[in-house]
């Protein structure tokens, strides 16, 4: 099957994406609208995966520039004559594929298309109208999401969840070797630094716990526009000097940071089924999240992890020194966040998955 996978740049989720389609034995078009201008994945394109040039994929998307790009995908499906195109988020490159009038058409939810991009404005929820209406089928990565788009005018009946999962045998329990992070209670989280992930959130809660035990370390990677505000947080509480700024870490070392911790935190206000979540359980590592509808589809309190009150610094703070007055269980729930992800997060029975949905299309659209 010819199939064109439409997608904001080239992340790690997309690399993903783009060699199971690969490996399925389908030809794969991709086609980028903004190019690697945000999270970017250091391995290549995959090979037998065809980099599609056209109008969009140099610079950031504009409404302005949305007659132009309709019209260049149009002659892209032209010259291509694909069998399917997989697009999202819903409200970009779902809507460009929609509005070209091709069908069949596979729209992906991103998570925060649902969970936030929808909400900005009256424009931004006539659009999802649109496109969930014309949609032939639909995939998430949550119930949250799926259940969302149905709100929306997405036929239940033609929809799938589908978690993006992880590698288990990449990430996996194992001990830590070299670790750079030699003393303490080890925290570790991995969002990028921006409004919707609530690291500041955990930055405040951070410095209130070290003024009650000394023995507590943070590990932060990534980066974002929030960046001078987190650090400010740190500078002011004075412990900067406690935390690691890892930057950003390649697939291939990300799994060495993850064994470095007692405890993942993942803070975010708004999220489908996080991917970086799955890749802390395959590792075995006791999770400690906000309590937003997608976290609650893959931890259980007090088994593979525990929650805090979304946004409030004060509960997460008292969350993280539970965790750290019974360090004795935390083996146990490792264990447990293990067993969690390989029963939902293996990426390679999901991608079956997404095979299937393709196959399925298939058949209906002859």
């Amino acid at each position: 099957m010819k199939i064109l996978y439409f997608s904001p740049g080239y992340s790690t989720h997309d690399y993903r994406f783009l060699k199971a389609i690969s490996d399925g034995g389908h030809e794969v078009y991709f086609v980028q609208l903004e190019g690697n201008r945000r999270q970017v994945e250091s391995r290549p394109v995959p090979e037998n995966v065809y980099q599609v040039s056209w109008k969009g994929g140099r610079k950031p998307f504009t409404w302005s520039k949305l007659p132009a790009l309709v019209m260049d995908f149009k002659r892209l499906l032209r010259d291509l004559k694909p069998d399917l195109i997989h697009a999202g988020p819903i409200q970009t490159c779902a809507f460009i594929a929609t509005l070209s009038g091709f069908h069949p058409i596979l729209t992906m939810s991103w998570g925060f298309d649902l969970m936030d991009d929808v909400h900005k404005n009256k424009w931004m929820e006539w659009v999802t109208h649109y496109v969930l209406r014309r949609t032939d089928f639909f995939t998430s990565d949550a119930n949250v999401t799926r259940d969302k788009a149905a709100t929306y005018g997405m036929n239940p009946g033609k929809t799938v969840v589908i978690p993006w999962g992880v590698d288990l045998q990449h990430f996996r329990m194992r001990k830590a070797e070299g670790k750079l992070v030699q003393e303490g209670f080890v925290l570790f989280c991995n969002r990028a630094w921006e409004p919707r992930y609530g690291v500041d959130v955990l930055a405040r809660a951070f410095v209130e716990v070290t003024r009650r035990r000394e023995d507590i370390r943070l590990i932060l990677l990534g980066g974002g526009s929030q960046g001078a505000n987190i650090r400010k947080i740190l500078q002011s509480g004075g412990v900067e000097e406690y935390v690691t700024f890892g930057g950003q870490i390649s697939q291939t070392e990300l799994p060495r940071w993850y064994h470095m911790a007692d405890l993942y935190i993942s803070p975010s206000h708004v999220d489908g089924s996080s991917v970086s979540l799955m890749e802390a359980l395959a590792c075995g590592l006791p999770c400690l999240v906000s309590d937003i509808p997608a976290n609650k589809e893959w931890v259980v309190e007090d088994e593979n992890g525990w929650f805090f009150r979304d946004g409030d610094t004060d509960h997460l703070a008292e969350k993280i020194l539970a965790a750290m007055n019974q360090r004795e269980k935390l083996p146990g729930i490792g264990e447990a966040a293990r067993r969690s992800a390989e029963r939902r997060a293996d990426w390679k029975k999901n991608a079956a998955v997404l095979m299937n949905v393709y196959n399925q299309m298939s058949l209906r659209g002859r």
